[in-house]
C-alpha cells in the first residue's frame, strides 16, 4: 500500500493540475490526509462510492498521463543520473584538491535535496 501512495502521490505531483478540482480535493484527502473513504464521504455529502469511483478515476487519468507523457519516469532518470554524478565527485574529491570540484558537489547535493 505504501508503493501505491507513492506513486500515486508522485503522479499527482506532477500532473494533479490537470484533474478536476474534486478529484484533487479527493486525491489530496485520501493519499496527502490519509482521510477514509468515509470521512471524505461526510465532508463532501456524497457516498462512500462516489468517492472510492472518483477516486478510481483520478488514479486512472493519472496513470494514462504518465503513460502519454512520460514526465515521472523521466525525472526518475535524471535524478539517477545526478546521483551517479555525486558519487563520482565523491570519489574524486578524496584524490584532487580543488574548490571547484566541492562547489560543484555543493550544488548538486542542494538539487538533489530540493527534488524530494
Amino acid at each position: 500500500m505504501l508503493e501505491k501512495v507513492a506513486r500515486i502521490t508522485m503522479l499527482y505531483d506532477f500532473y494533479g493540475q490537470l484533474l478536476t478540482d474534486r478529484q484533487r480535493d479527493f486525491v489530496e484527502f485520501y493519499y496527502g490526509q490519509n482521510l477514509s473513504l468515509g470521512e471524505i464521504a461526510g465532508e463532501f455529502n456524497v457516498t462512500r462510492q462516489s468517492v472510492h469511483d472518483t477516486l478510481k478515476r483520478a488514479e486512472q487519468l493519472l496513470a494514462h498521463y504518465e503513460e502519454k507523457l512520460g514526465l515521472v519516469a523521466r525525472y526518475r532518470a535524471e535524478r539517477e543520473k545526478l546521483v551517479a554524478a555525486a558519487g563520482l565527485l565523491d570519489e574524486c574529491s578524496s584524490t584532487v584538491e580543488d574548490d571547484r570540484v566541492q562547489r560543484v558537489k555543493e550544488i548538486l547535493y542542494e538539487f538533489l535535496e530540493t527534488g524530494d
